[in-house]
């Protein structure tokens, strides 16, 4: 209990001192509402909900789908965000607003989805992460590639803006690692990495050929307390907070000198609605880094056992997984995005912690209380 209320004390003592948090501006500044035409030109808009965009997020039961519903649906009205997945949802994400059933891989369905509910953007968020892929290729194609030819056709056919994440497993071996830059060889070596690619180079040949919206994010590894590691290399990014606050103790399986670029989710978030929202002619590329901090397993230990000191941790090396993070790059190289666009992340080692460890604690606080 005592560690809690020196953390939430710490926690409001540093806000105070702090500029508005990025994601917080997003929502509360009402200059910053805008309708978004076909063209990706912004014009100001009415707070109405028919002013704004109709947004589909696909996977939306993955680590990012339910905290980037929550923010679009503050940010444009709960009925005009949809989450879909082919997963029952928790009751708490059932009823903050409107969730169907989506399978990607079947195109009539995704298609009358688009259509009955007049989308308008479509954040493609389904996918087989990089562990997993390795352990079930056939699904990872699957998934990753025959999936996203399905988003992309349909996007294109009903003239979307969509939204496909990419990611550091788009890089390799062979690509530069510290920093890696936008445009790079990149090689990758699992069948994740190897989507991923294809995914950046479909979207703009799509952009190209056909005109269609396509808008792409690189993003690191994501750290947050509310949602479960779904099967990433990173994983132990997050495991390690919640280890280390309820048992004091954790096992990695990278080596302890793995250094990779990682972000907290409100940036990430953030940066998701700001490519989102940014106007088309903004854009010189439609694939774009964005980087925020990179650590190792010993470095992220030390800076929490400045608040847990008694944390131990030990290293059990998964070879797969190791041998993902050593193609990967240690740093991403984002001038593009901060140049083009405006983005900035917030988030550094040191609040990651504190943040992670507030969350965690007050989320185990609450749940005794029941």
């Amino acid at each position: 209990m005592m560690l809690v209320m020196q953390l939430l004390r710490s926690a409001v003592r540093h806000a105070g001192s702090r500029p508005q948090r990025g994601v917080e501006r997003l929502i509360s500044s009402s200059s910053h509402h805008h309708r978004i035409s076909a063209s990706g030109r912004t014009h100001p808009s009415s707070c109405t909900d028919a002013d704004h965009p109709k947004v589909l997020i696909t996977g939306g039961l993955g680590q990012l789908g339910v905290g980037l519903a929550k923010l679009l649906r503050r940010r444009f009205g709960k009925n005009n965000v949809i989450l879909s997945d082919i997963k029952k949802p928790p009751t708490d994400v059932y009823l903050n607003g409107p969730f169907i059933f989506s399978d990607i891989l079947d195109y009539k369905n995704l298609r009358e989805i688009v259509v009955n509910n007049n989308i308008s953007w479509l954040v493609h968020y389904s996918a087989v992460l990089s562990a997993v892929g390795e352990s079930n290729v056939a699904l990872a194609k699957e998934v990753n590639i025959t999936g996203l030819h399905n988003i992309l056709d349909i996007a294109t056919e009903h003239g979307l803006r969509v939204f496909v994440p990419s990611t550091i497993g788009a890089f390799g071996p062979s690509s530069p690692k510290d920093p890696t830059p936008d445009l790079c060889v990149q090689r990758p070596r699992t069948i994740y990495g190897v989507s991923k690619v294809h995914a950046e180079l479909m979207g703009e040949y799509y952009h190209h050929r056909y005109g269609l919206d396509f808008r792409c994010l690189r993003y690191p590894g994501i750290i947050s307390a509310d949602s479960q590691p779904g099967g990433g290399t990173t994983d132990y990014a997050v495991q390690i907070f919640h280890a280390a606050v309820k048992t004091g103790c954790f096992e990695c399986n990278l080596r302890s000198d793995t250094r990779l670029p990682m972000m907290y989710i409100d940036d990430c978030l953030r940066a998701t609605l700001e490519i989102l929202e940014a106007p088309a002619d903004t854009l010189i590329s439609r694939t774009y880094n964005i980087n925020a901090m990179s650590f190792t397993p010993h470095s992220l230990t030390q800076e929490i056992q400045k608040v847990l000191p008694d944390l131990k941790v030990t290293y059990n090396v998964d070879p797969v997984r190791q041998a993902i993070a050593d193609g990967w790059p240690m740093a991403l190289e984002d001038s593009a995005a901060r140049r083009d666009w405006g983005w900035k992340h917030e988030y550094d080692l040191p609040e990651l912690v504190q943040t992670m460890l507030t969350h965690i604690n007050t989320g185990n606080q609450v749940a005794q209380a029941y």
